[in-house]
């Protein structure tokens, strides 16, 4: 039997997920002919992975009603209140980044709501981007000056494809730079940039890479990250956690978004040692559903790059905070916190104690 699936539905899961299955289900039947029973099986199993994701490729169906003009074109973001005048009351800003669905004013409400069970969103800003792409300017008739990506290239801070190729970090890098002036922003004293499963993957990358910090040093305003829930990490050697892998039978297993190989432009000007020097000094959170431990859940990356790093999401992120300790002894300015009860489930994430506690340090 052959099968078909377009390689945007693959990616729609993040990197080769939909391989994952195929390796498996090959592995399954080495050595032996598969029955025609098993074959009509196989086939009708990878036909509902095709439609289930492919759905999302039909284009978002609620595009975020404000537009941020930046150098490459208009990004498009949910925000809590008008952000246009200056914001003295602002202390706190919270910048939400979605997943894979790029339903950004979900997670904006999610974020309303932990602000508010916090009793902080008197005086916090939420800005929630929205990482668009061409299904959705298809689907929504959006105008040409809105940023757009391929498929999930934004989720590694590829360039857009139009209306410039600008990378999805250079637009949080604007997005920070505009936070850093104090006329607008007299009283803002803490940014937190915080995202789940594509979301975290973006932030975790971005916290290595991005200039965020940099720029908001200068004006005396923190930056604070939370990881929750990515399908991976990027490492900085070739050293894996997972029992039994062999590099040779993963090619690119270290390439970006997995590794420091072959990184993207965006990324000019420094070494591997000078990243992770960096990195280590972040402000950084790992936030982990303890019960996001499906190894077959519909939307985990399951690669062969990504299965190297563990079997699960919760058991990805331990073995990175380990292998991120082993190689700094000395001591990490950052923290894992799992969440009692809560599995791949950004909003039950995030209006946790433990997810309010992240996003609204004190």
């Amino acid at each position: 039997m052959r099968y078909l699936c377009r390689k945007e539905f693959v990616n729609e899961r993040g990197s080769g997920w939909l391989t994952g299955v195929f390796r498996q289900l090959a592995a399954r039947s080495s050595g032996r002919a598969p029955s025609p029973a098993s074959r009509l099986l196989q086939g009708a199993l990878l036909l509902g992975l095709c439609v289930s994701a492919g759905a999302a490729e039909h284009g978002v169906r609620e595009v975020s009603p404000d537009h941020l003009k930046l150098s490459g074109g208009e990004l498009s973001v949910g925000l809590n209140r008008d952000w246009k005048g200056p914001m003295p009351d602002v202390q706190r800003v919270l910048i939400i980044v979605h997943g894979r669905l790029r339903n950004a004013m979900t997670y904006l409400q999610s974020a309303e709501t932990a602000a508010s069970q916090a009793d902080q969103a008197r005086n916090t800003l939420i800005i929630a981007p929205q990482f668009l792409n061409e299904s959705d300017v298809r689907r929504n008739h959006l105008p040409d000056r809105l940023l757009r990506w391929h498929d999930n290239d934004w989720m590694a801070g590829e360039p857009a494809t139009g209306p410039a190729a600008m990378s999805s970090y250079a637009a949080l890098d604007e997005v920070l730079a505009r936070l850093g002036n104090r006329k607008k922003f007299p009283a803002l004293r803490k940014v937190v940039i915080a995202g789940h499963s594509g979301g975290g993957q973006v932030v975790q990358r971005y916290a290595l890479v991005g200039h965020g910090d940099a720029q908001l040093a200068g004006s005396g305003i923190r930056l604070h990250y939370v990881v929750a829930n990515p399908s991976s990490y990027a490492y900085f050697s070739a050293q894996r956690p997972a029992k039994g892998f062999d590099p040779a039978g993963c090619p690119g297993f270290n390439d970006w978004k997995y590794g420091l190989q072959n990184l993207p432009a965006y990324v000019t000007g420094q070494s591997s040692a000078q990243l992770e020097q960096a990195y280590v000094q972040r402000d950084v959170t790992y936030l982990l559903g303890q019960k996001d431990i499906n190894p077959n859940h519909p939307a985990l990356d399951r690669s062969c790059a990504a299965e190297a790093q563990g079997a699960y999401r919760l058991v990805r992120g331990h073995n990175y905070f380990a292998y991120l300790q082993q190689r700094h002894p000395q001591g990490l300015a950052q923290k894992l916190v799992e969440v009692p009860g809560v599995g791949h489930d950004g909003n039950r994430m995030f209006t946790s104690a433990q997810g309010q506690e992240a996003l609204f340090p004190r």
